[in-house]
């Protein structure tokens, strides 16, 4: 990996030191390309490169490799311009070991991490990177489940420091790092606040979100958590009743906290997109009328718009006002589940329309690398509510029942972490057989 001292314009956080050249495993790094397209990976004895397919003007190109030095770092991109032109702060839907792969994206203007058990899962399960502390872990007689809640506690740390001076800069107004409470929690109110609390206490960073899942037992879990004065991610939202009802939670448990200052305590509400247009587009095909296909693509960014009329109505008024005067800080919105999921749709769909002050994009590769490719920076999220509106009426006379939507993406949700928690810890524990560390 390119040492630190490589890097062009550091960052406060590119003072950590680089990890060491002599490393076995691979290192992935981020270069500046004007050529080359992320369509074809090829192996080669050094690592993994990237094979030429179609030209690109600009583009973020990750590359595997063995050897130190990868050329000269993004300088300045359009997440930079995101945020110091339209207030949208760009964040990174992804983390693994090397954590210190995040400084060239931090220089290019990511300002955050999110994580879950999906990215975990893969995370861990595909890299050899986790092995010496596992081992550790097992042979000091740590069950699996605590092993793998060790392994991420270290990312989540390391993963923190390195967003520290954001977060400083402004004055805790941006630069976090999100964890999730186990999805088995979901329907768990009381065992939810107990695993936020235990997180943030092992956590021990001023910028680590605890996620908590917008699940309906969870509500008051997340009422509770944040009158302790923890801050919280909001995850899994995907219907306007239910981010009304987080809103809610999140004015409740500031009003509940008893802090004189509540400046400390923030949170964002992450409002899923990409997948409500997957399943309302199933719907819309299973009526098959005109109308109904003209309507493919569009269910998504509509509610999201109208999502943020929400946001801006809840936070003014009276009622906010008075926390304002203790220092609270707006849950800010954040748009989740970027990527498009469907190659007939532009692949900035979900990040394009939706930018707009006081909000995040956490993004996954795809999404990223796409919109520093070729997105553009304006403020899109509230350019016509009228039309939203028009697309979400629209919808609902065709039959689509929004309450429906929101019910079942949540409970695939859920499930989807389930299983990959589950199924991480099924690799941990034949990991841990492999190398002789349990018994069979």
């Amino acid at each position: 990996m390119a040492t630190i001292s490589k890097l062009s314009n550091p960052s406060p956080a590119a003072s950590l030191p680089a990890p060491s050249s002599s490393s076995s495993l691979p290192r992935v790094f981020l270069g500046f390309n004007t050529k080359t397209s992320f369509s074809k990976v090829a192996s080669s004895s050094s690592g993994l490169s990237l094979t030429n397919t179609q030209p690109w003007r600009t583009s973020f190109v990750v590359r595997c490799s063995q050897s130190s030095g990868n050329g000269s770092p993004i300088k300045r991109t359009t997440l930079h311009d995101l945020y110091e032109r339209e207030g949208q702060s760009p964040w990174y839907d992804n983390l693994c070991r090397p954590v210190t792969d995040l400084i060239p994206l931090i220089e290019s203007g990511v300002r955050g991490v999110t994580s879950n058990p999906a990215i975990f899962q893969k995370a861990i399960s595909s890299s050899n990177a986790y092995n010496d502390q596992f081992r550790e872990l097992v042979q000091a007689g740590k069950d699996i489940e605590t092993a793998y809640w060790e392994l991420v506690v270290k990312d989540i740390q390391d993963a923190c420091k390195l967003f520290e001076p954001i977060y400083d800069q402004t004055d805790g107004g941006d630069g976090y790092v999100s964890v999730e409470v186990s999805p088995r929690l979901a329907d768990d109110t009381q065992g939810t606040v107990e695993a936020a609390k235990w997180l943030h206490k092992v956590v021990d960073r001023p910028n680590v979100y605890i996620k908590i899942p917008a699940t309906a037992p969870c509500i008051p879990s997340i009422k509770e958590v944040i009158s302790l004065g923890i801050s919280v991610n909001v995850t899994l939202i995907f219907s306007l009743t239910r981010y009304e009802a987080v809103i809610d939670a999140y004015l409740d448990g500031l009003e509940a906290s008893g802090l004189s200052d509540l400046s400390r305590v923030t949170s964002v509400a992450s409002f899923f997109v990409s997948r409500v247009d997957t399943l309302i587009d199933k719907m819309l095909e299973k009526i098959g009328t005109p109308e109904a296909l003209d309507l493919r693509g569009k269910a998504a960014v509509a509610q999201a718009g109208l999502a943020y009329k929400l946001y801006q109505k809840k936070f003014s008024g009276p009622r906010w006002e008075a926390l304002v005067k203790k220092g609270a800080k707006k849950q800010r919105l954040l748009w989740a589940s970027t990527s498009v999921k469907n190659p007939a749709y532009p692949d900035t769909l979900y990040v394009a329309p939706l930018i707009g002050p006081d909000t995040v994009s956490t993004m996954p590769d795809q999404a990223l690398q796409a919109f520093v490719d070729h997105g553009s920076v304006a403020r899109t999220i509230d350019s016509n509510v009228s039309e939203a509106e028009g697309i979400y009426n629209a919808l609902e006379k065709l039959g689509i029942d929004w309450g429906y939507v929101g019910d079942q993406l949540e409970v695939e949700g859920v499930d989807s972490f389930k299983k990959s928690f589950d199924s991480l810890l099924d690799t941990l524990q034949e990991k841990a057989n492999s190398l002789k560390l349990v018994s069979p």
